[in-house]
């Protein structure tokens, strides 16, 4: 077992007498400098941008049309284009919108793909809906900072690539 670091290397007289190393103060102040949002927002922060790695990384199933285009739909402003983790996701999402009878055409593209290529395409502010038909367990990587190129992230000003 290493001992305790102490300062003097640990040769002191007594236990009472020892000392720690500097080092643990200037850890202890740097704890104290860092609290932790009570409100779980660095949790929630730190999970998106796992679930946002791991998207990019992943091929998922994009609907398309008879051009190939991708499938999207106009909502709050923004294009938002669909896409499906596996087809039963994309089955869900065809019965939801009364058309589960019909063939869905679709492509597999890497999740980066979409977000780095295909958001930038649309020419207006456009994300990605991801499994969307599925409740909660559905997310949205909305179009900015971080998410999709700042060139077109709709929270950074094209021009100086400054915030909004």
């Amino acid at each position: 077992m290493i001992p305790p670091m102490t300062e003097h290397g640990g040769r002191t007289a007594a236990l009472e007498q020892e000392r720690r190393s500097r080092l643990y103060e200037y850890a202890e102040q740097g704890d104290a400098l860092r609290p932790e949002p009570s409100d779980g927002s660095e949790h929630r922060r730190r999970a998106f941008a796992a679930l946002l790695g791991e998207f990019r990384r992943t091929a998922v199933l994009v609907p398309v049309d008879a051009d190939g285009a991708p499938l999207a739909a106009d909502f709050g402003g923004v294009r938002w284009i669909y896409a499906f983790s596996d087809e039963g996701a994309l089955a869900r999402f065809a019965v939801a919108r009364g058309e589960g009878a019909r063939e869905w055409a679709y492509q597999r593209w890497l999740g980066a793909r979409l977000l780095d290529a295909a958001v930038p395409a649309a020419g207006v502010p456009c994300g990605v809906a991801l499994d969307c038909a599925d409740g909660v367990d559905g997310v949205v990587l909305p179009p900015v900072r971080g998410v999709v190129p700042d060139a077109v992230a709709v929270d950074v000003d094209g021009g100086t690539g400054d915030e909004r």
